[in-house]
């Protein structure tokens, strides 16, 4: 199969672009390298530099016809769609609706979006989170994430777009952009490996579910074929806090520094943790690498990339 990935120069993007080559599926990058990175880009796969808003994304859909669209593209800063809600809307809301158009429009069999469980359902009564519980986004990036959600039934009932939305945890791993916003490990990692204090934004007793790069992957694959119609959490269903992350990350790098404490950030969420439970009975997918085997991974290559870059 053909399939188009957006964001396929970003972290997690470009990890599906690498799995889809490896399984003979061809891929078509398209991603405007505002965080994504050309040296991410799988050689085998097409690229086009493009932001997904732009009007001519429709005459890129007629040349290259794919058979999948995998959304991954986002403005992903939580804070700045706090500050800038015409911004996040822009992009998360429009810029998706933007695809969607051109995947009708020229024969896409299946769309793949790319949600969050952690900033749609807002402050949880009850941890783990399931995908029927309440939906209460506690920000603009939540609201459009989920507001996409609500269209691809619509396209599905009055077009045939097949779709699978995915509502992906705290993810980590090679390739994570310290810029972003959900990216700690990465953060943590880069601030220590420069001798400088991380930054924990409150008492550090924050809570987020957090899955390995390999497994959300895993969970791309088995939507390619299955799940039509269906929203799933991804997610180990534990809480982890920022505490614990500093704490393995600074054991991981064996560096002697403490934390500065911070002030809580408007908008985040005090605790998440998503029940995966939907889609291992659909799919059979259960996150495999733990926290212990999964961070050093990460620390490794965040102190290549430093070794490289001085």
């Amino acid at each position: 199969m053909k399939v188009l990935v957006t964001g396929g120069a970003g972290f997690i993007g470009s990890h599906v672009v690498d799995r889809l080559i490896t399984e003979g599926h061809q891929a078509v990058v398209v991603d405007d390298l505002s965080l994504g990175r050309r040296q991410n880009i799988n050689p085998r796969a097409k690229f086009y530099q493009m932001d997904i808003c732009h009007e001519g994304l429709i005459e890129l859909f007629q040349q290259e016809r794919p058979d999948v669209v995998n959304h991954n593209a986002a403005q992903v800063n939580l804070r700045l769609s706090v500050e800038n809600p015409l911004s996040d809307a822009r992009v998360n809301l429009l810029g998706s609706l933007n695809l969607l158009e051109c995947s009708r429009r020229t024969g896409v069999k299946k769309f793949i979006y790319i949600s969050s469980g952690g900033a749609i359902y807002g402050e949880p009564k009850k941890l783990p989170v399931r995908e029927e519980d309440p939906i209460f986004p506690l920000s603009p990036y939540g609201l459009h994430k989920y507001m996409v959600e609500l269209y691809l039934p619509l396209y599905y009932q009055s077009y045939g777009l097949r779709y699978t939305i995915l509502r992906y945890p705290n993810v980590y791993g090679p390739r994570q952009d310290p810029r972003g916003e959900a990216g700690v490990v990465a953060i943590f990692s880069q601030q220590m490996l420069r001798g400088e204090r991380p930054t924990i934004f409150g008492d550090g007793s924050k809570t987020r579910d957090y899955v390995f790069v390999v497994d959300i992957v895993h969970a791309n694959m088995l939507v390619m074929d299955g799940g039509d119609q269906q929203a799933f959490n991804l997610g180990w269903g534990r809480e982890v806090t920022d505490q614990e992350i500093f704490d393995r990350v600074r054991d991981a790098l064996s560096a002697d520094i403490q934390p500065i404490y911070g002030e809580k950030r408007p908008g985040e969420i005090d605790h998440i943790a998503l029940k995966s439970s939907k889609i291992k009975r659909s799919l059979g997918w259960t996150p495999r690498i733990p926290l212990e085997e999964g961070i050093p991974m990460a620390v490794e290559y965040y102190k290549k990339e430093e070794a490289e870059s001085s």
